[in-house]
């Protein structure tokens, strides 16, 4: 089996998380794509004089260096910052299980070498459910055969929009995948000066 991620899953068991709750506004002054991780869901992680809060979830100790974000419905809501999965991505998290995205947020984590995958919500409280009953739940995501797996529960299978599984496999983003074409716009745009200087001797 090709595997595409293979990580630890944390659950954050939330409805709604919007994106000012993924990065908060004060953070989205630099103009670096750098250092967004420390400010992830900084108003859960952290306590009024800036110490880690114990009773946040991704605080624990059994779920450090989580890479499988297990969350549920409307998740990446709000604005379109694309900050939230710089945040999600430099925090070290490459995949995201929820019932539901919000779509601006879903094609910016693509972008970013993210996948986003929509489960049903009777699945997700499978998944809950054995994180409760497992410390620590190891996953393997095919992207290729589509497919989660884990010692934890039965293998999962999962939809993905065709160009999302290309850019992830591919590595590339809009622009790369657009960079794929230099020779063909180049070609074109020699061809098109050439038949504006015939159309248009006045210009030359």
């Amino acid at each position: 089996m090709s595997i595409y991620h293979s990580g630890l899953m944390a659950p954050l068991d939330k409805n709604n998380v919007d994106t000012d709750q993924i990065i908060p506004k004060q953070f989205l002054t630099s103009t670096s794509r750098d250092g967004f991780d420390a400010a992830l869901f900084y108003d859960w992680r952290y306590l009024d004089n800036g110490e880690a809060d114990p009773s946040f979830v991704l605080n624990y100790p059994q779920y450090q260096g989580a890479s499988v974000l297990l969350t549920r419905d409307n998740f990446g809501c709000g604005s379109s910052r694309e900050h939230a999965p710089w945040a999600l991505k430099q925090y070290g998290f490459t995949v995201i299980l929820a019932e539901s995205f919000a779509d601006i947020f879903f094609n910016n984590c693509g972008n970013n070498q993210m996948l986003c995958v929509a489960l049903p919500a009777a699945t997700l409280d499978a998944l809950f459910a054995a994180c409760e009953a497992e410390p620590q739940v190891q996953v393997q995501v095919d992207l290729e055969q589509q497919t989660i797996s884990s010692n934890a529960f039965a293998t999962l299978h999962f939809e993905v929009r065709a160009d999302i599984k290309a850019r992830l496999l591919s590595g590339l983003d809009f622009i790369g995948e657009t960079e794929q074409l230099n020779d063909a716009i180049s070609a074109y745009e020699a061809k098109l000066a050439t038949e504006r200087a015939w159309q248009e001797p006045w210009r030359s």
